[in-house]
């Protein structure tokens, strides 16, 4: 990206969306992954909060997260039309009022599925490089799963990925200035076996739903 990111005064008047919807994107290639499982409660969290969810499973949709040139920006020409793959996303995108990432951490990193969406559907002109941003008005939530604890050494590289790269690299930069993060540590439970790993994960469905309690409270 060489533009540059948008102002906060430049996204005063947000955009309405079409409709009270949120997106909650899954990252991860497993259907029974703990990924999958918690995408589902932070779902179901938004359904009772009366929003209509659309559950965008990468993996299982097929999305293909390597560029190619149909979807390399041309700066020069923000009205660029992409493949036909990248406009079926972005208008989901578009459509919502919440967008929750939900994926795995690795190499404190976002996994190549998701960073190839955001590679390929956040694209020049579709929700940056305007003077109105067209992301304007929403609210995002990056719901991000690490295998080591909390305490652990390099623990701190998740806590940064999620408030640097993420929130003010690619929220605040496509004009969403609402954004909240979560990490959800040792997600392997690891040394846990039995109830003691139970609890565990119904500790970290906890964190997740408060999560997002917290973004729909704005």
């Amino acid at each position: 990206m060489n533009q540059e990111p948008f102002a906060a005064s430049e996204t005063s008047e947000p955009l309405t969306p079409t409709a009270r919807t949120a997106l909650v994107v899954v990252a991860h290639h497993r259907p029974d992954s703990l990924t999958a499982a918690v995408a589902a409660r932070a779902a179901a969290r938004l359904e009772a909060a009366g929003y209509r969810v659309d559950l965008l499973d990468l993996h299982a949709e097929g999305f293909d997260p390597r560029n190619s040139e149909a979807d390399e920006p041309e700066y020069g020409n923000r009205d660029k039309v992409y493949s036909d793959e990248v406009h079926a996303h972005i208008r989901r995108v578009h459509a919502a009022e919440l967008i929750v990432p939900v994926f795995p951490v690795w190499w404190f990193g976002l996994p190549a599925l998701l960073k190839g969406w955001i590679d390929r559907v956040w694209n020049y002109g579709l929700t940056y490089g305007r003077s109105r941003s067209p992301m304007a008005g929403k609210r995002m939530l990056w719901l991000g799963l690490a295998g080591l604890a909390e305490g652990e050494q390099n623990a701190d590289l998740v806590l940064d990925l999620l408030d640097g790269p993420l929130r003010r690299g690619i929220s605040e930069y496509c004009g969403v200035f609402d954004v909240h993060t979560a990490a959800l540590f040792d997600s392997e439970a690891q040394g846990l076996s039995g109830e003691a790993r139970e609890r565990h994960y119904r500790r970290l469905f906890a964190e997740a739903e408060a999560a997002v309690d917290k973004l729909v409270a704005g």
